[in-house]
């Protein structure tokens, strides 16, 4: 079958964790088998496929240890943890889609890439961080922690104090032309893994890693317009996008013009904490050029990206 071009496939780093009672390594790599099965069925269809995915709970697992044995290693920096993040579950990832390419005899290999992602060193989000990572915390231990460690913490909502870092708007992906290139060549790359590690570029033009924290599906969004990509999709628990979520008057959406989902966003249609962040990365898609911007759940991935389900969002 001729290439349909690239698409960009975005997994969240919950959709890894099924529940409270199924967080281990073993439970997560289940998750991510199930998800290569759908990847599969996309290759099956024509697409050559770049996976992106968050590690929301998973790097707070990493900095949970940190903390935990803090009085006797010192704490790892968020520009490392993201890279840990990056090879266990790229590791997890490559691995699951060479056993499913095995059982279906097809030609295929997958590749991880640890992926850097730029932010500018005078965002705005560097003067305000609002992000929540790691332990709640005694507020004499947090602010103990912060003087030693250069951290901010503040309250969080009663529960205790808590480490936050910045949240930039990605710039560039350091690493695109190598995932173009090995995208092209079919093979199917994992990358840009948490949003990508956050890198600023110093007055010498050199990389250097900062303690922050990117939106997966923004960097996701930016990678795809940067490839080129045909089709960014952005899978969740839900098949299609609904207008008056949980109200008498829900309906699902199968398609949104990028004024309608403009429209829509406007009139805080979509929840901030979960479909809003999808639906703004989508409409930064196609305003950017991609054609098909597309959220179903991850079964329905080889079906909604035929037009038969799932919410499109199209120029």
């Amino acid at each position: 079958m001729a290439s349909r071009g690239i698409a960009v496939v975005a997994i969240g780093g919950n959709a890894l964790i099924r529940d409270r009672h199924h967080e281990s390594i073993p439970d997560q790599y289940r998750m991510v088998a199930g998800i290569a099965v759908d990847i599969a069925g996309m290759i099956v269809e024509g697409w050559n496929v770049v996976v992106t995915h968050g590690n929301g709970p998973q790097v707070g697992f990493i900095l949970r240890r940190s903390e935990l044995s803090i009085h006797e290693v010192p704490p790892v920096p968020m520009d490392y943890a993201g890279a840990d993040i990056q090879g266990g579950v790229g590791y997890m990832f490559v691995r699951a889609l060479r056993n499913e390419f095995r059982r279906r005899g097809m030609a295929r290999q997958a590749v991880a890439v640890i992926t850097q992602t730029v932010v500018d060193r005078a965002d705005p989000a560097f003067a305000n961080p609002t992000k929540p990572i790691g332990s709640h915390m005694e507020e004499a231990k947090a602010k103990s922690l912060a003087l030693k460690y250069r951290w901010t913490v503040r309250e969080d909502a009663g529960r205790g104090w808590r480490r936050v870092v910045p949240s930039p708007k990605p710039t560039a992906i350091v690493e695109t032309d190598v995932i173009r290139h090995m995208a092209t060549a079919g093979y199917v790359v994992v990358a840009c893994g948490g949003g990508g590690i956050p890198v600023v570029e110093d007055e010498n033009g050199d990389l250097c890693g900062v303690e922050a924290v990117i939106d997966k599906d923004l960097a996701s969004s930016l990678l795809a317009r940067s490839l080129g990509a045909e089709a960014l999709v952005l899978p969740t628990g839900v098949e299609k996008v609904a207008l008056d979520f949980n109200k008498p008057t829900q309906r699902w959406l199968e398609k949104m013009t990028l004024a309608e989902a403009k429209r829509y966003s406007a009139e805080d249609q979509f929840d901030k904490g979960s479909m809003g962040p999808k639906v703004a990365a989508l409409i930064d898609f196609v305003e950017g050029g991609g054609k098909l911007g597309l959220i179903t759940n991850p079964p329905n991935l080889p079906r909604a990206l035929r037009g038969e389900t799932g919410t499109r969002v199209v120029a």
